[in-house]
C-alpha cells in the first residue's frame, strides 16, 4: 500500500476525520514484535516494573513510582493487553522482581490467567486502580496481589499510588495527582488537566514522564506552545464530529451519538451542552467512548455489554463485530453504523430509570 494513502499530510481534514490513523494499518504481528522488544529492554535486569495504561493517569503512577524507588521501568499496556504484559514479565523478568500494575482493570478471567505464575516469580505484586471491578475478578486478583481499588467517583489511580507507595512526595507531585484526577474524573475545574491529558496522548510515554517529574502539572512554555499548535487540528476534528452528532431517546435518557477521529471528551461536552444525558463517540478504529453526566452514571454498565468497561461517567469498548477488512470498510463508509446500533442497544437493555 502506498504511504500517501494513510499519510495525514496528504489527506484532507474531512477524510482524516473519517479514517483511522496510519498506525491502524500496521499489522498486529509487527506491533507485537516491537512491543516484545520494548518489554525485553524494560525488564532486562530490572528490580521492579510498572505495567500501566499509557494515559496521563497511568503515566502519573509511573512517575510517582520512580520518585519513590529511584527506578521504575514502564511496560505500557492497554486494558486488552494485560495478559500480554504478564507473559512478558514471565519471559523476561528476573526472579524476585517487584511488579506494579496501575490504572488497568481486567475485563475477564482470561486477562489474569498468568497472574499466579507472575506472583510466584515476583517478590511482590501490587495492583492500583480506580475503575469499576467485577467482584469475582477482584477476588481472583487479591489471591495473588495486593489490590487497592479507589473510589472511581473520588480518586484517580495516581491518587491511589500516591497514598499507597509510602513516600513523602514534594508538593508539585502531590499536585500532579490532583490535576490528573481533574481530567480523569471529568471534573475539569483546572485547565492544566486538559494539558496533561493531551500531552500524554501526543508524545512518547518517556517524554511525558520526564517532563512531569521535573515540572509537575505546570508544563513548561515549550510544551504549551506544542500543545497550542497541535490543538488547531484537534479542534477542527472535534468540530467535524460534533456536526455529525445525532440524538436518540432511549429508556428516558437522551443519548448523543457520533462518529469520527477526534478527542472524545470535548465532543461529549458539546453534546452534553445540547442536552445529551450520555454520549457515544464511535472511532474509525472500531472502538467507542461512552461519556455520562449527573443524569446518567451507568457508562460502565453499557460498556460491559460490548466488550469493555470503565467508570460510571466514562467508559470505553470495542464491540466484537469486525471479522475482516470488509467489516472495517463498511464501518468507515457507514460512519460506524453497526457499532452505533450495538452500543445503543446496550443502553436499551438497561433497566429504565426510576420515575
Amino acid at each position: 500500500m502506498d504511504d500517501y494513502l494513510i499519510d495525514d499530510e496528504t489527506i484532507s481534514l474531512h477524510r482524516r476525520s473519517l479514517l483511522p490513523g496510519g498506525g491502524f494499518f500496521v499489522p498486529d504481528s509487527i506491533e507485537e514484535t516491537k512491543s516484545e522488544q520494548r518489554a525485553r529492554e524494560a525488564l532486562a535486569g530490572a528490580d521492579r516494573i510498572v505495567i500501566a495504561d499509557p494515559d496521563a493517569d497511568g503515566l502519573g503512577c509511573v512517575a510517582l513510582a520512580r520518585i519513590a524507588f529511584g527506578t521504575a521501568p514502564l511496560l505500557p499496556a492497554g486494558p486488552h493487553e494485560i495478559a500480554d504484559a504478564f507473559e512478558y514479565v514471565l519471559e523476561y523478568g528476573d526472579p524476585g522482581i517487584d511488579v506494579f500494575v496501575c490504572d488497568l482493570c481486567p475485563d475477564s478471567a482470561a486477562d489474569i490467567e498468568s497472574l499466579p505464575a507472575v506472583a510466584e516469580l515476583a517478590g511482590q505484586v501490587r495492583w492500583f486502580d480506580h475503575h469499576q471491578w467485577d467482584e469475582s475478578l477482584a477476588e481472583a486478583v487479591s489471591e495473588h496481589a495486593e489490590l487497592v481499588v479507589g473510589d472511581s467517583e473520588r480518586v484517580c489511580t495516581a491518587d491511589v499510588a500516591r497514598e499507597e507507595l509510602g513516600h513523602e512526595f514534594e508538593d508539585r507531585h502531590v499536585e500532579l495527582a490532583t490535576v490528573t484526577r481533574d481530567h480523569d474524573l471529568w471534573i475539569r475545574d483546572d485547565p492544566r488537566s486538559d494539558d496533561l491529558a493531551d500531552y500524554a496522548h501526543w508524545v512518547e510515554p518517556e517524554e511525558y514522564i520526564e517532563t512531569v517529574l521535573e515540572h509537575g502539572p505546570d508544563l513548561p512554555e515549550a510544551v504549551e506552545e506544542f500543545l497550542e499548535e497541535r490543538r488547531i487540528e484537534k479542534d477542527a476534528l472535534v468540530e467535524k464530529a460534533v456536526e455529525r452528532a445525532d440524538y436518540r431517546e432511549i429508556n428516558g435518557w437522551t443519548v448523543g451519538v457520533t462518529y469520527g477521529r477526534c478527542s472524545q471528551n470535548e465532543v461529549a461536552e458539546a453534546m452534553r451542552s445540547e442536552g445529551a444525558d450520555a454520549s457515544v463517540i464511535v472511532k474509525p478504529a472500531g472502538s467507542a467512548s461512552i461519556r455520562g453526566t449527573d443524569a446518567f452514571q451507568r457508562c460502565h454498565e453499557v460498556a460491559r455489554q460490548v466488550n469493555g468497561g470503565g467508570h460510571p461517567k466514562a467508559a470505553g469498548c470495542k464491540p466484537d463485530i469486525y471479522d475482516d477488512m470488509l467489516d472495517y470498510a463498511h464501518h468507515w463508509t457507514t460512519r460506524g453504523a453497526v457499532t452505533k446500533r450495538v452500543i445503543l442497544a446496550a443502553f436499551g437493555a438497561l433497566d429504565r430509570p426510576a420515575e
